[in-house]
């Protein structure tokens, strides 16, 4: 189903959306004062009123949601499909995760001040986490990046605030409470950017969050206490540690475990060593030499297909085990990257390679990444990125939290966002917009609200589809 993205009232030519793009660049050169630059952001409220953000009403050619989905399905592992709409079915907010594609086409439509950061893409409550930096230290930040591209920072800060109250919402909390929370995280986002806004560039790009901030910023002894568990379960997620739970050794060999449907070696496997050899060596080149060392003591003896996420099942995606010893284990993922779901509203990627866009978007956003990050093309044209799977892993289970902790997380949520945009954007013009009162928090909250009925009417759209036959969903 090929679409356009439909006219609104910021749609203009692309020559001309080019020129006043060329403008705002040159609005501000690099030896423009901090006041300068919280000054222009100030003024920018002239013509987007920062009240305007709660506004969200369907597109007059808005598609319909299901056939959007599935014309988006294009490219991936048919097999795979049902998995992915069984997934989405189980709630509202996994079908939240799973169309992001949808929402960038409905963000179109509503009011950006133009000001663009690299995004996340796909930025939604369950797409944070920690892991460990190579200096071994636990940080959070985002963790997923497949949909990353340069454009409006509303964007990412629209969808985490929905995704907080569609998840609240899965925890049975009132919807009223909810808004309060979304309304806190984007005003944790917008006190952050402020403070980043006064900062030097540099500072602003070391700056972590790591396990001791998290741990010291804990509001009660049972939030503390929970980060600290949270730490210390991170600490034993490492290669050999999972090694007994990920793999087997029988006859002397050691072996990914089947876990069908979501983990298993597909007919044909062996047959193509040398179609991933080849693949595996692109890689290997996309790595600094030092980094390239490290890789060359390892050896490939395993590979698994691996089914992931929500929004991400049906693309290609596997695991990899690589050995150097008996009992020295690395772990890497290979995930397929196709264009972003933006390219049809931000314009396409200056890379060739969509996995060199998400492995150098993902350098960008996050303070510290993993050391074996990077990218490649099969033989047939399909691009992935590479990384450590299970390296120092911190994953919060947004389903067993008590509902404050749920509200901190959230707002912790926002301070990452806020930290991942003040390294690619300008945080002075971002905080002047932004300002000092509620006015933006309580438009986002409301709009959360909104598109969260949204999302809810076409999750029903897609449980109709599901009955009347139009979509496969089981696994």
């Amino acid at each position: 189903m090929p679409h356009t993205p439909g006219q609104s009232q910021t749609d203009e030519p692309e020559g001309r959306k080019k020129s006043v793009r060329a403008r705002e660049r040159s609005s501000f050169h690099a030896k423009a004062s901090r006041k300068e630059q919280l000054n222009f952001g100030r003024t920018l409220r002239e013509k987007v009123p920062r009240s305007s953000h709660a506004k969200w009403k369907p597109a007059a050619n808005r598609p319909d949601p299901i056939q959007f989905l599935q014309h988006h399905d294009r490219g991936r592992i048919k097999e795979l499909l049902p998995i992915r709409y069984q997934r989405m079915r189980e709630s509202a907010f996994a079908f939240y995760r799973g169309a992001a594609a949808l929402m960038a086409f409905d963000l179109w439509h509503t009011p950006v001040t133009r000001l663009r950061v690299q995004v996340c893409g796909d930025c939604h409550i369950a797409n944070f986490g920690g892991f460990g930096s190579p200096e071994r230290r636990l940080v959070f930040d985002i963790n997923d990046f497949d949909e990353t591209l340069p454009g409006p920072w509303e964007w990412d800060v629209k969808r985490l605030a929905a995704s907080i109250v569609l998840s609240g919402r899965d925890l049975g909390i009132r919807d009223r409470d909810c808004a309060d929370v979304a309304q806190a995280a984007i005003e944790s986002y917008r006190k952050r950017m402020r403070r980043y806004a006064q900062m030097c560039a540099l500072d602003v790009w070391y700056s972590q969050l790591d396990a001791e901030i998290l741990i010291e910023e804990g509001r009660s002894p049972s939030s503390k206490k929970r980060w600290r568990k949270a730490e210390a379960e991170a600490r034993k997620e490492t290669a050999r540690h999972a090694l007994p739970q990920l793999a087997e050794r029988k006859h002397g060999r050691v072996r990914i475990l089947d876990r069908p449907p979501l983990v298993y070696h597909p007919p044909g496997m062996k047959r193509r060593t040398k179609f991933i050899g080849n693949m595996f060596q692109r890689y290997r080149q996309t790595l600094p030499d030092e980094r390239r060392i490290i890789l060359d003591r390892y050896h490939i003896v395993d590979m698994a297909r691996k089914v992931v996420g929500v929004g991400s099942v049906g693309t290609r995606c596997a695991c990899m085990l690589l050995m150097a010893e008996n009992d020295d284990p690395l772990f890497l993922q290979f995930k397929q990257a196709n264009a972003s779901v933006l390219e049809s509203y931000v314009g396409k990627s200056r890379y060739d390679n969509h996995g060199e866009r998400v492995v150098t978007g993902q350098r960008m956003l996050q303070a510290a990444s993993d050391i074996f990050l990077g990218w490649t093309r099969d033989d047939a044209g399909n691009d992935y990125y590479f990384r450590q799977l299970r390296d120092m892993r911190m994953k919060i289970e947004l389903g067993k939290l008590p509902k404050t902790d749920w509200a901190e997380y959230a707002e912790v949520c926002g301070w990452a966002l806020a930290r991942a945009h003040a390294r690619t954007g300008d945080p002075a013009m971002i905080a002047g917009y932004l300002g000092k009162n509620d006015s933006f928090d309580i438009a986002i909250s409301k709009f959360a609200v909104k598109y969260a009925d949204q999302t809810e009417r076409d999750h029903e759209a897609l449980l109709r589809a599901i009955r009347a036959g139009r979509i496969r969903a089981h696994g």
